[in-house]
């Protein structure tokens, strides 16, 4: 592994390269790290691809900076940090709020993607349950699963910094603005759309999303939010689904 930091838009934003081959990004969840996302499969990517994984504004090893942080700012924070790379083009995969971002990377800079992989993305107000966005103004740091808390901590024990990344994604969800049809039926990308059954994402809004991109693949999993992919706070540590996902990516990337 090399681990480094870009400056991209006067961010200092950590990265992580892995394995070589064609090049992947990973964009993690909110209020994650790229462990707490991808630990589980981040290995068994990098045996055929070149994995960039990315911390973006406020969480992990990148800390805040004083400028507003949303989706797009963090779609041209990678596309800026894919430029500094000398990567022309790259396959894109993005869980939660980072399949979001990735959505906007695709719209923003559609020259750097190569192939999209949308794992529990939202792009509409109306793909979460209902009472979603009122809790979410309900919501403070002892909401915040232990795990992501303890992760976060690891990297950095200052509590300010917890304190500053919890406030950010909360106050960007209760924000949250749809992404045009338009804007979605733009993106000329191949992509594969990933859900689980169980999801904070309703499986029927990974569906409007299928049917929204022009070039989509679709996989609804018997799962709930990041199970698939091992994600740290997924029931069973010892679940085979994670090995199915990264085979349904591969087959997808190759």
């Amino acid at each position: 592994m090399n681990a480094q930091y870009a400056t991209v838009n006067g961010l200092k934003m950590y990265y992580e390269v892995h394995g070589s081959g064609k090049p992947l990004v990973l964009i993690h969840g909110g209020g994650s790290t790229i462990g707490t996302t991808f630990g589980r499969i981040l290995p068994e990517l990098a045996k055929s691809h070149r994995v960039i994984a990315v911390e973006l504004q406020a969480h992990g090893h990148t800390a805040d900076i004083d400028r507003e942080m949303t989706f797009e700012q963090d779609a041209d924070d990678v596309a800026a940090l894919l430029r500094q790379l000398d990567i022309s083009k790259a396959d894109i995969m993005g869980f939660s709020n980072g399949g979001t971002t990735s959505l906007q990377i695709a719209i923003r800079h559609p020259e750097v993607v190569n192939k999209l992989v949308l794992a529990s993305t939202l792009y509409k107000r109306s793909g979460v349950p209902a009472g979603f966005f009122e809790g979410m103004q309900q919501a403070s740091l002892d909401n915040m699963p232990q795990p992501l808390k303890d992760a976060y901590r690891a990297i950095n024990p200052d509590p300010e910094g917890l304190k500053a990344m919890f406030t950010r994604d909360a106050t960007r969800m209760i924000h949250f603005r749809d992404i045009s049809e338009a804007d979605i039926k733009a993106i000329q990308a191949p992509a594969l759309v990933i859900n689980g059954d169980t999801d904070v994402i309703l499986p029927e809004h990974a569906l409007e999303l299928f049917r929204a991109l022009p070039h989509a693949k679709l996989a609804i999993l018997p799962a709930g939010h990041g199970d698939y992919i091992g994600e740290i706070c997924a029931p069973d540590p010892d679940s085979y689904m994670p090995q199915l996902t990264v085979s349904l990516i591969n087959e997808f990337l190759r």
